[in-house]
Protein backbone atom coordinates (compact mmCIF):
# COMPACT_ATOMS: atom_id res chain seq x y z
CA UNK A 1 0.00 0.00 0.00
CA UNK A 2 0.97 3.87 -0.65
CA UNK A 3 1.26 5.60 2.56
CA UNK A 4 1.12 8.95 0.89
CA UNK A 5 -1.74 8.22 -0.93
CA UNK A 6 -3.21 6.01 2.15
CA UNK A 7 -2.93 9.34 4.44
CA UNK A 8 -3.97 11.77 1.69
CA UNK A 9 -7.26 9.60 2.02
CA UNK A 10 -8.19 9.06 5.01
CA UNK A 11 -7.79 12.76 6.22
CA UNK A 12 -7.30 15.43 3.46
CA UNK A 13 -10.87 17.04 1.71
CA UNK A 14 -12.17 16.16 -1.32
CA UNK A 15 -14.20 13.18 -3.14
CA UNK A 16 -13.87 10.27 -5.31
CA UNK A 17 -14.71 10.92 -9.02
CA UNK A 18 -16.45 7.82 -10.30
CA UNK A 19 -15.43 7.38 -14.05
CA UNK A 20 -16.00 3.31 -13.85
CA UNK A 21 -19.56 2.97 -16.41
CA UNK A 22 -18.86 -0.59 -17.58
CA UNK A 23 -20.03 -2.58 -20.65
CA UNK A 24 -23.88 -2.35 -19.51
CA UNK A 25 -23.52 1.43 -18.81
CA UNK A 26 -21.47 2.44 -21.21
CA UNK A 27 -23.91 3.45 -23.86
CA UNK A 28 -26.21 5.05 -21.71
CA UNK A 29 -23.39 6.96 -20.52
CA UNK A 30 -22.35 7.74 -23.89
CA UNK A 31 -25.40 8.93 -24.60
CA UNK A 32 -25.46 11.16 -22.26
CA UNK A 33 -22.64 12.55 -23.64
CA UNK A 34 -23.79 13.42 -26.96
CA UNK A 35 -22.79 10.38 -29.00
CA UNK A 36 -25.72 8.01 -30.10
CA UNK A 37 -24.99 4.04 -30.44
CA UNK A 38 -24.93 4.46 -34.42
CA UNK A 39 -21.50 6.07 -33.81
CA UNK A 40 -20.04 2.67 -33.07
CA UNK A 41 -20.13 -0.70 -34.76
CA UNK A 42 -18.92 -2.89 -31.54
CA UNK A 43 -17.33 -2.87 -28.44
CA UNK A 44 -13.68 -1.74 -29.13
CA UNK A 45 -14.83 1.36 -30.79
CA UNK A 46 -17.12 1.94 -27.84
CA UNK A 47 -14.86 1.68 -25.25
CA UNK A 48 -11.97 4.04 -27.78
CA UNK A 49 -15.07 6.43 -27.59
CA UNK A 50 -15.20 6.32 -23.61
CA UNK A 51 -11.83 6.48 -23.30
CA UNK A 52 -11.74 9.65 -25.21
CA UNK A 53 -14.68 11.02 -23.01
CA UNK A 54 -12.77 10.19 -19.77
CA UNK A 55 -9.50 11.48 -21.26
CA UNK A 56 -11.18 14.72 -21.43
CA UNK A 57 -12.59 14.96 -18.47
CA UNK A 58 -8.89 13.69 -16.44
CA UNK A 59 -6.92 16.05 -18.32
CA UNK A 60 -9.19 19.15 -17.76
CA UNK A 61 -7.83 21.93 -15.98
CA UNK A 62 -10.25 21.43 -13.31
CA UNK A 63 -9.92 17.59 -12.98
CA UNK A 64 -6.97 18.09 -10.08
CA UNK A 65 -5.99 17.25 -6.26
CA UNK A 66 -7.01 20.19 -5.26
CA UNK A 67 -10.57 18.98 -4.72
CA UNK A 68 -10.15 15.76 -5.81
CA UNK A 69 -8.95 12.69 -4.29
CA UNK A 70 -9.16 10.11 -5.93
CA UNK A 71 -10.70 8.35 -8.95
CA UNK A 72 -12.19 4.98 -10.01
CA UNK A 73 -11.93 3.28 -13.44
CA UNK A 74 -13.08 0.49 -15.03
CA UNK A 75 -11.02 -2.60 -16.20
CA UNK A 76 -11.01 -0.92 -19.91
CA UNK A 77 -9.85 2.20 -18.90
CA UNK A 78 -6.56 1.03 -16.50
CA UNK A 79 -4.85 -0.83 -19.59
CA UNK A 80 -5.67 2.32 -21.66
CA UNK A 81 -3.19 5.32 -21.84
CA UNK A 82 -3.32 9.11 -21.83
CA UNK A 83 -0.36 10.88 -22.94
CA UNK A 84 1.75 7.74 -22.94
CA UNK A 85 1.00 6.64 -19.52
CA UNK A 86 -1.22 4.14 -18.30
CA UNK A 87 -4.44 5.84 -16.57
CA UNK A 88 -3.69 5.07 -13.34
CA UNK A 89 0.08 6.43 -13.37
CA UNK A 90 -1.29 9.66 -14.76
CA UNK A 91 -4.02 10.48 -12.67
CA UNK A 92 -1.50 10.08 -9.43
CA UNK A 93 2.33 11.63 -11.08
CA UNK A 94 0.75 14.29 -13.20
CA UNK A 95 -2.93 14.69 -11.16
CA UNK A 96 -2.22 13.61 -8.20
CA UNK A 97 -5.31 11.83 -7.96
CA UNK A 98 -5.46 8.67 -6.35
CA UNK A 99 -6.46 5.38 -8.74
CA UNK A 100 -9.00 2.82 -8.22
CA UNK A 101 -10.64 0.15 -10.03
CA UNK A 102 -13.82 -0.67 -10.29
CA UNK A 103 -13.89 -4.95 -9.79
CA UNK A 104 -17.30 -6.09 -9.82
CA UNK A 105 -18.56 -8.06 -12.76
CA UNK A 106 -22.31 -6.78 -12.43
CA UNK A 107 -25.42 -8.13 -10.43
CA UNK A 108 -27.28 -11.42 -10.19
CA UNK A 109 -31.60 -11.43 -10.50
CA UNK A 110 -33.33 -10.04 -7.32
CA UNK A 111 -33.80 -12.22 -4.48
CA UNK A 112 -34.76 -11.54 -0.58
CA UNK A 113 -34.85 -8.38 -1.61
CA UNK A 114 -31.55 -7.40 -2.81
CA UNK A 115 -29.04 -7.75 -5.57
CA UNK A 116 -25.83 -9.71 -5.18
CA UNK A 117 -22.77 -9.34 -7.08
CA UNK A 118 -22.04 -12.25 -10.07
CA UNK A 119 -19.46 -14.21 -9.23
CA UNK A 120 -15.91 -12.03 -9.87
CA UNK A 121 -14.42 -14.40 -12.49
CA UNK A 122 -10.90 -14.37 -12.38
CA UNK A 123 -10.67 -11.78 -9.57
CA UNK A 124 -6.76 -13.23 -8.48
CA UNK A 125 -5.78 -12.40 -12.04
CA UNK A 126 -7.45 -8.93 -11.96
CA UNK A 127 -5.99 -7.95 -8.44
CA UNK A 128 -2.52 -8.72 -9.52
CA UNK A 129 -2.81 -6.65 -12.65
CA UNK A 130 -4.52 -3.97 -10.52
CA UNK A 131 -1.02 -3.63 -8.42
CA UNK A 132 1.38 -3.91 -11.15
CA UNK A 133 -0.62 -1.50 -12.70
CA UNK A 134 -0.07 0.84 -9.52
CA UNK A 135 -3.98 0.65 -8.19
CA UNK A 136 -4.36 1.74 -4.82
CA UNK A 137 -8.14 0.28 -4.02
CA UNK A 138 -11.50 -1.52 -5.76
CA UNK A 139 -15.24 -0.31 -6.10
CA UNK A 140 -17.95 -3.45 -6.13
CA UNK A 141 -21.54 -2.90 -6.19
CA UNK A 142 -24.51 -4.55 -4.52
CA UNK A 143 -28.08 -3.43 -4.55
CA UNK A 144 -30.75 -3.07 -1.67
CA UNK A 145 -34.54 -3.38 -3.43
CA UNK A 146 -35.92 -3.92 0.39
CA UNK A 147 -35.99 -3.97 4.11
CA UNK A 148 -35.23 -7.48 3.92
CA UNK A 149 -32.53 -8.83 7.25
CA UNK A 150 -31.53 -11.67 5.14
CA UNK A 151 -31.09 -10.48 2.18
CA UNK A 152 -28.84 -7.21 3.87
CA UNK A 153 -27.21 -9.55 5.54
CA UNK A 154 -26.05 -11.73 2.53
CA UNK A 155 -24.55 -8.98 0.58
CA UNK A 156 -22.25 -7.73 3.61
CA UNK A 157 -21.30 -11.09 3.63
CA UNK A 158 -20.38 -11.05 0.30
CA UNK A 159 -18.71 -7.24 0.27
CA UNK A 160 -16.70 -8.49 3.46
CA UNK A 161 -15.46 -11.91 1.93
CA UNK A 162 -14.21 -9.98 -1.33
CA UNK A 163 -13.18 -6.89 0.50
CA UNK A 164 -10.53 -9.11 2.53
CA UNK A 165 -9.15 -11.23 -0.16
CA UNK A 166 -8.49 -7.49 -1.44
CA UNK A 167 -7.02 -6.45 1.24
CA UNK A 168 -4.66 -9.54 0.94
CA UNK A 169 -3.51 -7.99 -2.15
CA UNK A 170 -2.48 -4.98 -0.34
CA UNK A 171 -5.47 -2.90 -1.86
CA UNK A 172 -8.29 -0.91 0.26
CA UNK A 173 -11.48 -1.81 -0.79
CA UNK A 174 -14.70 0.51 -1.26
CA UNK A 175 -17.81 -1.53 -0.40
CA UNK A 176 -20.82 -0.77 -1.78
CA UNK A 177 -24.05 -2.04 -0.82
CA UNK A 178 -26.43 0.54 -2.47
CA UNK A 179 -29.86 0.95 -0.85
CA UNK A 180 -32.01 1.93 -3.76
CA UNK A 181 -33.49 6.08 -3.30
CA UNK A 182 -36.74 4.96 -4.54
CA UNK A 183 -37.96 1.75 -2.26
CA UNK A 184 -40.67 2.91 0.21
CA UNK A 185 -38.70 1.58 3.35
CA UNK A 186 -35.24 3.22 2.86
CA UNK A 187 -34.96 4.22 6.65
CA UNK A 188 -35.52 0.67 7.74
CA UNK A 189 -32.85 -0.62 4.75
CA UNK A 190 -30.32 1.85 6.41
CA UNK A 191 -30.52 0.70 9.64
CA UNK A 192 -30.28 -3.36 8.44
CA UNK A 193 -27.33 -2.34 6.88
CA UNK A 194 -25.63 -0.50 9.12
CA UNK A 195 -26.37 -3.06 11.96
CA UNK A 196 -24.59 -5.39 9.53
CA UNK A 197 -21.52 -3.64 8.48
CA UNK A 198 -20.63 -3.23 12.43
CA UNK A 199 -20.96 -7.17 12.91
CA UNK A 200 -18.79 -7.60 10.25
CA UNK A 201 -16.26 -4.40 11.02
CA UNK A 202 -16.06 -6.05 14.63
CA UNK A 203 -14.38 -9.10 13.19
CA UNK A 204 -12.02 -7.80 11.03
CA UNK A 205 -8.09 -7.75 11.91
CA UNK A 206 -6.77 -4.16 13.55
CA UNK A 207 -4.69 -3.63 10.64
CA UNK A 208 -7.72 -4.16 7.93
CA UNK A 209 -9.20 -1.07 6.14
CA UNK A 210 -11.84 -0.53 3.91
CA UNK A 211 -13.63 2.40 2.44
CA UNK A 212 -17.88 2.20 2.57
CA UNK A 213 -19.39 3.56 -0.39
CA UNK A 214 -23.30 4.32 0.56
CA UNK A 215 -26.75 5.90 -0.93
CA UNK A 216 -27.32 9.14 0.89
CA UNK A 217 -29.32 8.12 4.00
CA UNK A 218 -32.94 9.48 5.02
CA UNK A 219 -31.72 10.55 8.56
CA UNK A 220 -29.06 13.29 7.98
CA UNK A 221 -25.42 12.29 9.69
CA UNK A 222 -26.99 8.35 10.31
CA UNK A 223 -23.22 7.56 8.90
CA UNK A 224 -21.39 9.16 11.22
CA UNK A 225 -20.55 6.86 14.20
CA UNK A 226 -19.52 4.65 11.30
CA UNK A 227 -16.77 7.51 10.19
CA UNK A 228 -15.19 6.80 13.16
CA UNK A 229 -14.51 3.13 13.17
CA UNK A 230 -10.93 1.64 13.58
CA UNK A 231 -11.36 -0.28 9.88
CA UNK A 232 -12.86 2.74 8.16
CA UNK A 233 -10.78 4.93 5.97
CA UNK A 234 -13.29 7.01 5.07
CA UNK A 235 -17.23 6.90 4.31
CA UNK A 236 -18.65 7.88 0.74
CA UNK A 237 -21.85 8.60 -0.97
CA UNK A 238 -23.06 8.01 -4.54
CA UNK A 239 -25.95 9.97 -6.14
CA UNK A 240 -27.92 7.32 -6.87
CA UNK A 241 -30.36 9.08 -9.30
CA UNK A 242 -30.67 12.10 -7.54
CA UNK A 243 -29.66 15.34 -10.18
CA UNK A 244 -26.56 16.84 -8.89
CA UNK A 245 -28.24 20.05 -7.61
CA UNK A 246 -29.95 17.51 -5.05
CA UNK A 247 -27.18 15.45 -4.17
CA UNK A 248 -25.19 18.07 -3.02
CA UNK A 249 -28.06 19.52 -1.06
CA UNK A 250 -28.36 16.30 0.30
CA UNK A 251 -24.73 15.48 1.29
CA UNK A 252 -24.25 19.03 2.23
CA UNK A 253 -26.74 17.76 5.13
CA UNK A 254 -23.96 14.87 6.41
CA UNK A 255 -20.89 16.63 8.18
CA UNK A 256 -17.82 14.35 7.13
CA UNK A 257 -19.76 12.34 4.13
CA UNK A 258 -17.90 13.37 1.07
CA UNK A 259 -18.91 12.05 -2.86
CA UNK A 260 -18.38 9.33 -4.85
CA UNK A 261 -20.32 10.47 -7.64
CA UNK A 262 -20.68 9.61 -11.33
CA UNK A 263 -23.56 10.74 -13.91
CA UNK A 264 -23.99 13.34 -11.26
CA UNK A 265 -20.24 14.65 -11.60
CA UNK A 266 -20.56 14.27 -15.56
CA UNK A 267 -23.92 15.72 -15.93
CA UNK A 268 -24.44 18.23 -18.91
CA UNK A 269 -21.33 17.40 -20.22
CA UNK A 270 -21.18 16.99 -23.64
CA UNK A 271 -18.99 15.86 -26.63
CA UNK A 272 -19.60 18.78 -29.29
CA UNK A 273 -18.79 21.26 -26.75
CA UNK A 274 -15.76 23.77 -27.23
CA UNK A 275 -13.06 22.85 -24.90
CA UNK A 276 -13.60 25.89 -22.85
CA UNK A 277 -17.45 25.16 -22.57
CA UNK A 278 -16.68 21.80 -21.85
CA UNK A 279 -13.67 22.67 -18.88
CA UNK A 280 -16.31 25.44 -17.58
CA UNK A 281 -19.25 22.75 -16.95
CA UNK A 282 -16.78 20.26 -15.13
CA UNK A 283 -15.29 23.14 -13.32
CA UNK A 284 -19.02 24.25 -11.87
CA UNK A 285 -19.45 20.08 -11.16
CA UNK A 286 -16.36 19.65 -9.68
CA UNK A 287 -17.01 22.94 -7.21
CA UNK A 288 -20.18 22.12 -6.26
CA UNK A 289 -19.46 18.38 -5.45
CA UNK A 290 -16.53 19.53 -3.47
CA UNK A 291 -18.62 22.39 -1.48
CA UNK A 292 -21.36 19.74 -0.25
CA UNK A 293 -17.95 17.28 0.61
CA UNK A 294 -16.19 19.78 2.92
CA UNK A 295 -19.40 20.27 5.34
Amino acid sequence: MNQVQFDRMEHEKGFIAALDQSGGSTPKALKAYGISQDAFHNDDEMFALVHEMRTRIITSPSFNSSKILGAILFENTMDRKIDDRFTADYLWEVKGIIPFLKVDQGLQEEKNGVQLMKPIVGIDDLLTRAKERHIFGTKMRSVIKAANKEGIEEIVKQQFEYGLKIISYGLVPILEPEVDIHIPDKQEAEAMLKESIMKHLEALDPKDKVIFKLSIPTVDNFYEDLMHELHVVRVVALSGGYSREEANERLARNHGLIASFSRALSEGLNANQSNQEFDNMLKNAIDSIYQASIT
